[in-house]
């Protein structure tokens, strides 16, 4: 039977989050409603039942996790955070959850898959680190779903379409950044984010994909 968004967000919400997040890596943990909200729009355009779904910069694996318990055939999640991937794998066998996680840099991936779900850095403290991710992203899966901020709209459109993307969908979101780091002022952030769906444009060097 499948899953609701009501109770998949409530399943999602038991994950644990990051014991001792890494600053340079932008590690947050995405809001289990928005996860949910993503996971559930990917259900309903057929891009998550029975197909084979990657998470780059999975994290503490709330979407590989969601992914797989809404049906995905094959899901892995990719982690250069050993610690992260250790939290995940944990966070999956509580949700009775089977994914592969894998430590890698998203540069190095080289499998492909039919769905990317992701919430990459925002690029904040790593300028540019949310690009290698849509890159990876492109080059790996013929559907992604992604996060970027709002404010950086017309910037990572024209990059998706550089890259041989197509945008389909936009939502705009509210993102609540809980207080994670000693810098951070206030106990909880909001700020607006887009979530985008990405078909990748049929290309010559496809190799039949």
């Amino acid at each position: 039977m499948t899953l609701s968004k009501k109770e998949l967000e409530i399943l999602l919400e038991r994950c644990e989050p990051f014991r001792e997040p890494r600053v340079e890596l932008e590690q947050y943990v995405t809001p289990a409603p928005i996860a949910a909200d993503l996971l559930n729009l990917a259900l309903l355009k057929g891009d998550i039942a029975d197909k084979g779904v990657f998470d780059l910069g999975c994290g503490t694996g709330r979407l590989a996790i969601g992914a797989y318990l809404l049906g995905a055939a094959e899901v892995r999640g990719f982690d250069i955070d050993e610690e992260a991937l250790e939290l995940a794998k944990e966070n999956a066998a509580r949700a009775g959850a089977f994914v592969e996680w894998v430590e890698a840099d998203v540069a190095d991936i080289e499998e492909w898959c039919d769905t990317v779900v992701m919430n990459p850095p925002f690029g904040v403290k790593r300028p540019g680190a949310d690009r290698a991710f849509l890159t990876a992203a492109l080059r790996t899966g013929k559907v992604i779903y992604t996060m970027h901020k709002t404010t950086t709209r017309d910037f990572i459109k024209k990059y998706i379409d550089r890259l041989g993307g197509k945008v389909t969908d936009i939502a705009a979101v509210d993102f609540g950044l809980p207080r994670s780091y000693g810098f951070h002022r206030k106990r909880l952030k909001k700020i607006e984010v887009d979530v985008y769906r990405i078909e990748k444009r049929r290309m010559k060097d496809d190799r039949g994909r």
